[in-house]
């Protein structure tokens, strides 16, 4: 298991703080005898009487690093393998992956990014 990033428990108390309940930290999963990864967080929250409970995963990325270039290639590349096991394994998790507000506003604005 790698290590928490920086803003790991700050992306936890704010979806708390926003009714969700945390049930895993980290979210374990094993989709073959070879590969096992762990996603940040896994949470959930009722949402309605009609659409029941909503649960979502939580990839939380610092972007600390010299190159953002790189971790945004590092983070999308793990992204995508995340999210490809968990619509195997559970297709009702919806992936999110958690940034900085001040690196989304100077990187994952600009229009090559998107």
């Amino acid at each position: 298991m790698s290590a928490k990033d920086i803003f790991h428990n700050t992306v936890r108390l704010a979806l708390e703080k926003d009714g969700w309940t945390i049930t895993k930290d980290p979210l374990f999963l094993k989709p073959s005898t070879r590969v096992r990864i762990f996603i940040d967080l896994e949470a959930e929250k009722f949402i309605s009487a009609e659409k029941g409970e909503s649960l979502i995963a939580v990839e939380v990325k610092s972007f600390v690093g010299l190159s953002t270039i790189s971790e945004f290639h590092m983070a999308v590349g793990q992204f995508f393998n995340y999210r490809t096991i968990l619509e195997k394994i559970n297709p009702k998790i919806i992936l999110y992956l958690a940034i900085p507000k001040d690196v989304y506003q100077s990187f994952f604005t600009d229009p090559l990014v998107q």
